[in-house]
């Protein structure tokens, strides 16, 4: 997801304070996403994430809208275009497959023990990365520049894995959602669906993948300069 810690030029207290509220909120929402995804699997099964953290996720999730405008307006430096693809990328899910499907999330109906699992390993990824994220955000704006050594090493090297979880776990409920959607919806959403997982996804998912490559390659590396010169 997109840089929120960084503003477009030297911060005012106001907007250094936003941001750094903007992004505590909402690590602690995704903390609450990740709890209750771990809890109703321990006491029950990923049939039964849905029920409990659904809805929450959804509007959780609706939250991170506020990134594209503070991209748009210049509040931080993330470039407008990667940060739009990523939040349009989780609202298609959120409101455009599991907001109108839920029985895909809870392996019911047009859903299968797969597309249940499916649900709980992208919230799974997608709370892990967040926390990570927002937490990160914050703390680097809280403290000058200084995020603590185990948090800027897991911001930048745990989508390694986090990521291609996710975006698996996405596409499978996206093409399970293909066919309830010609009932449900028409043939033209479903057709849409399904030009969306196989056309736009896997380049788009290429471009997010490469964005955050370098990113990493740019921070790793300028870190590794600084030790340099010291």
């Amino acid at each position: 997801m997109a840089d929120t810690a960084k503003p477009a030029n030297k911060s005012s207290p106001v907007k250094n304070g936003y941001l750094i509220l903007y992004n505590a909120v909402s690590a602690v929402l995704w903390l609450t996403v990740l709890g209750r995804v771990v809890g109703a699997n321990l006491t029950g099964s990923p049939r039964q994430v849905y029920p409990v953290v659904g809805e929450f996720c959804k509007w959780t999730q609706t939250l991170a809208g506020m990134e594209v405008l503070h991209s748009l307006l210049g509040i931080v430096r993330a470039p407008f275009f990667t940060t739009f693809m990523q939040v349009f990328s989780r609202y298609a899910i959120v409101w455009g497959v599991t907001g109108l499907f839920p029985e895909l999330a809870r392996g019911r109906g047009a859903g299968d023990a797969y597309s249940s699992l499916a649900y709980t390993t992208m919230l799974g990824a997608w709370a892990a990365t967040e926390i990570v994220r927002y937490t990160y955000f914050a703390l680097t704006l809280a403290s000058g520049g200084r995020p603590p050594r185990a948090l800027h090493w897991l911001r930048y090297h745990a989508f390694f894995v986090l990521y291609p979880v996710g975006i698996s776990s996405e596409a499978y409920l996206i093409w399970r959602a293909v066919e309830p959607a010609k009932a449900a919806v028409g043939p033209l959403y479903s057709t849409l669906l399904f030009g969306y997982v196989a056309l736009v996804y896997p380049p788009s998912a290429y471009i997010l993948y490469t964005h955050m490559m370098a990113q990493r390659r740019k921070v790793m590396g300028a870190k590794a300069s600084g030790k340099k010169t010291q």
